[in-house]
């Protein structure tokens, strides 16, 4: 749904699409029927019950849902397979010792290229040349040598990954906040990285991630041997956190530990308490997962820590086993997660939502949809625009809870049908579709909700059906 793949996108598509319009009113005959059953449960979403808003309705459908789909050799070979076609991943150990000069000018411009459609501030100026000459003097290029040896670090701390050194927010529209064009994506505690390079006010460095490259506040980043980072990152045995975020305890002794949150899918080493004793931090961890964390010394580098993460949270030892049902379970643990363009907002977006259920399995992709929908990863059926319409619904209806629907910008994840109608699960910004007497309602998504996929439109012309072109399966 992001980023790089945007500006390459038409600017009106995006907006009709997933623009915030003032909602409309209610339509007539939802707010007749509201207001003829005094229901509590109220929502202009069509096709909707409550019922559907439960994990275990979907859950009841899906058939040999225990059933194992890849084993842990077979998702890495998967993951292998995914590296190997898609460009834009790239596994940190395979990368070189060093960039040249124009190896690393040619990363920093395609990083932060200045975009050619106007930008604003949140108080409605448009950014203007010297504004941008701002922006790029801080990439400091001037800075770049010859040779330019990578360094390696792990995130401490949730960040996110910018596409300018900069904590400014730039938007597309005047005072449409929501969409930061800076924000690129979001890291997470533990997250391994390559540093490329540092920004003229030493503030930002460059990093690379394994389906990533941006810029990120340099305090939430601990530096340490490239050795150290990669093994730390494979390290066994390893907890998953499969919860949407889960936190670790309270510690007063060590406040960078205290309470960190960890969002879905990150993986952590597991530490013993013959290693650690049986006082961790003024806490006894019989109760706890004693997990090993990275932490940031007043010099920038990497040290480490034993956390306790209370045994009552939603994590496991491992990653997941990868079945239907739990691909369902996982996706249901974001309901109602506000929409976060690139992570903004301490959530996600549609891609980073699909990315972090999968990831819970161990299993790897690109971070934008264009990359992931346009992958050759997986099992994929594509469509050309001219594609007839009913063969495409009669794909939908032939895919398994789980499975990945995309169109211009978006994914959706399909759960299954009621009566032939196909249902998604997706975190998604605006709602849009034909009231009963066929005038466009326009209203609000932004979060992740359950909804029918025929009903809904990118516009009065166009259904999410009519411009899909991809379902995709990682089975």
């Amino acid at each position: 749904m992001m980023k790089r793949f945007w500006l390459a996108c038409a600017s009106l598509l995006f907006f009709s699409f997933f623009s915030m319009a003032a909602p409309a009113d209610v339509p007539a005959d939802v707010l007749a029927d509201v207001l003829g059953k005094g229901k509590l449960f109220v929502t202009d979403v069509p096709l909707i019950d409550e019922q559907q808003l439960d994990p275990g309705f979907w859950l009841a459908k899906i058939d040999n849902g225990d059933r194992v789909l890849l084993s842990n050799d077979q998702i890495a070979a998967r993951n292998a397979e995914t590296f190997r076609l898609q460009r834009e991943m790239q596994p940190l150990a395979e990368l070189p010792l060093q960039y040249s000069r124009a190896a690393l000018i040619d990363i920093i411009d395609r990083v932060s290229a200045v975009p050619t459609t106007p930008r604003f501030y949140a108080a409605g100026r448009k950014l203007t040349t010297l504004d941008w000459q701002r922006y790029r003097a801080n990439l400091a290029l001037p800075a770049v040598k010859d040779e330019n040896p990578l360094q390696f670090g792990l995130i401490v701390k949730r960040t996110p990954l910018l596409a300018f050194p900069s904590d400014d927010r730039v938007l597309s529209r005047a005072r449409d906040n929501d969409l930061n064009r800076f924000q690129e994506t979001g890291l997470f505690p533990a997250e391994p990285v390559a540093v490329l390079h540092t920004s003229a006010d030493d503030k930002w460095l460059l990093v690379q991630t394994y389906n990533y490259t941006g810029w990120v506040r340099r305090e939430r980043i601990a530096i340490g041997p490239r050795r150290q980072v990669l093994d730390y990152a494979d390290k066994t045995p390893f907890l998953v956190v499969t919860g949407a975020k889960v936190t670790t305890s309270y510690n007063p002794e060590q406040p960078a530990l205290s309470e960190l949150q960890l969002d879905m899918g990150v993986r952590l080493p597991l530490l013993s308490a013959a290693k650690t004793g049986f006082n961790v931090h003024g806490q006894n961890p019989l109760a706890s997962h004693i997990v090993q964390l990275p932490v940031r010394a007043a010099d920038g580098s990497l040290l480490f820590s034993p956390a306790l993460i209370p045994r009552g949270s939603d994590v496991h030892k491992g990653y997941l086993p990868y079945t239907g049902a739990n691909i369902v379970r996982q996706a249901f643990k974001f309901l109602g997660e506000r929409y976060g363009w690139g992570h903004d907002y301490n959530g996600r977006d549609c891609t980073g939502f699909i990315g972090e259920v999968y990831r819970s399995f161990g299993l790897l992709m690109p971070r934008n949809s264009g990359e992931q929908g346009k992958g050759d990863y997986g099992r994929n059926i594509r469509f050309d625009p001219q594609h007839p319409i009913d063969d495409k619904l009669k794909t939908v209806r032939a895919s398994q809870p789980g499975d990945l629907l995309y169109l211009p910008g978006h994914v959706a994840m399909y759960l299954g049908q009621i009566e032939g109608q196909p249902f998604i699960i997706h975190d998604a910004y605006g709602l849009s579709y034909l009231d009963s007497s066929h005038a466009l309602y326009q209203g609000i998504l932004n979060g992740v909700m359950v909804t029918p996929l025929l009903p809904l439109r990118l516009s009065a012309e166009a259904s999410y059906l009519d411009r899909m072109y991809a379902v995709k399966s990682l089975r």
